[in-house]
């Protein structure tokens, strides 16, 4: 869990985020008695703009004004200009001891992404069903203990595991969205795919219905052109035929860990691999995933891919995800990510959030710097946000994923807890980042 800074624990400031070239009223309050803010008490607001300041401005703000405190709260009016990051000092007039000089900042976005909820979730985990060490419900609980607002399940071969993830929890007063999905793996087949939210499942269709996807590939395999191996031919017209499946269900399709060195080499092939970036039949690419220190090679090979196809002109929506087989003080669980910038938790907009391109993976492996990967602008928000915004977030989430777990260990008074704290998380992200309730 990210640490929440000084001036967020002590002090309740809101919103966060304002609307690039508008005007805007920060709010700034105490939290826990830290300080009292007398009414008679003059404050100096000072704004300073981080990026594109005029090169002789010698670190002038762009704004400075004196204002008085209201009924304990702060609150000053600014004109945000361009979208970029904002950095607001205040400082008493008067003794500088009985009130220390506060430095916080404030992100300004364009319309595309003012309002949007920046959600974190996990698609792609394991569960004692097939190689995973705990149940799906203890990984479901597990996820809101670490921040997440929705997760799936996506066990090898297996979509029932995600349905008992879901069951478990059915009718309680939950803001932890459980998705369906299953990892996939076609015969013959060696490219890992996930689905992320489909009604329906891919494996069990494979298994049930055979000859049908014998010849649906075989027919997609003609079609493909010229320039592939016939066993390449085979794999890549799987991969579509599975993608296509998943879309038709209301899924997301996620081509996954396309540098996972497996003995002598890499699979799948290059050529494979290759031939999926260039037909892109997958809706998001799994641009970071759940390897482990010693495969970190892998994560960099992938990162390496996002940038070249994206120099080829090639618009790639990503995520990041743990792949993790276990959540209980285990690696890989909470050390990837991803952060969508969605219009509300529902699959619906998840989904439609990352295929258009507003989410981006992070990776915050143990004891090491948060990194955040996708395009620059989202990059740059996102590490606002995960230092500034996020951390509150992911206490409610703590207490929240802890009375999951009480639940299922039998604790009657859980479900009320939750009934109670039920939409806090929310509430908290709305109000910083200025969509209303």
């Amino acid at each position: 869990m990210l640490q929440v800074t000084h001036e967020n624990r002590f002090f309740d400031i809101w919103p966060r985020v304002v609307r690039a070239g508008s005007r805007a009223t920060i709010h700034l309050k105490p939290r826990y008695r830290h300080r009292v803010l007398a009414p008679d008490a003059e404050f100096a607001v000072s704004v300073f703009a981080a990026e594109h300041m005029p090169a002789d401005s010698g670190g002038e703000p762009q704004a400075r004004v004196t204002v008085r405190a209201h009924e304990g709260t702060l609150s000053f009016a600014h004109e945000f200009g361009e979208e970029q990051h904002y950095l607001v000092e205040v400082s008493t007039t008067g003794d500088e001891a009985a009130w220390p000089r506060l430095r916080f900042p404030v992100y300004a976005v364009t319309d595309d992404l003012y309002g949007l909820l920046p959600l974190q979730g996990d698609m792609h985990m394991h569960s004692h069903h097939s190689d995973g060490r705990e149940s799906p419900e203890f990984v479901a609980a597990s996820c809101r203990r670490i921040g997440l607002d929705f997760m799936a399940l996506t066990d090898h071969g297996q979509y029932a595991p995600s349905i008992e993830a879901q069951e478990a929890f059915a009718g309680l007063p939950l803001d932890l969205l459980i998705c369906r999905g299953e990892e996939i793996h076609p015969p013959d087949n060696p490219v890992h795919m996930v689905s992320f939210g489909a009604r329906h499942s891919v494996n069990e269709m494979i298994a049930s219905e055979r000859p049908r996807y014998d010849a649906e590939v075989s027919q997609l395999a003609a079609s493909l052109g010229p320039g592939l191996s016939a066993t390449a031919r085979q794999q890549v017209a799987s991969c579509v035929w599975v993608f296509q499946q998943i879309r038709s269900h209301g899924g997301l399709g996620i081509f996954c860990h396309p540098y996972w060195h497996v003995r002598s080499g890499y699979t799948p092939s290059a050529e494979v691999t290759a031939a999926i970036f260039a037909r892109q039949p997958f809706d998001a690419y799994e641009v970071i995933g759940g390897y482990y220190r010693h495969e970190v090679d892998s994560n960099t090979l992938q990162v390496a891919r996002y940038h070249e196809e994206a120099a080829k002109g090639r618009t790639l929506p990503i995520v990041g995800v743990s792949d993790a087989h276990g959540c209980d003080n285990s690696d890989l669980f909470g050390w990837y990510r991803t952060v969508v910038f969605s219009p509300s938790a529902s699959l619906d907009d998840i989904g439609a959030a990352i295929r258009a391109g507003r989410s981006v993976a992070v990776e915050a492996m143990a004891q090491e710097s948060v990194r955040v990967y996708g395009p620059r602008r989202l990059v740059q928000y996102a590490l606002f946000l995960l230092r500034e915004v996020l951390p509150g977030h992911d206490e409610i989430c703590a207490a929240e994923g802890r009375l999951m777990l009480d639940h299922l260990d039998g604790d009657e008074q859980a479900n009320a807890h939750l009934a109670a704290s039920r939409g806090r998380s929310l509430a908290y992200l709305r109000r910083r980042v200025g969509q209303r309730p």
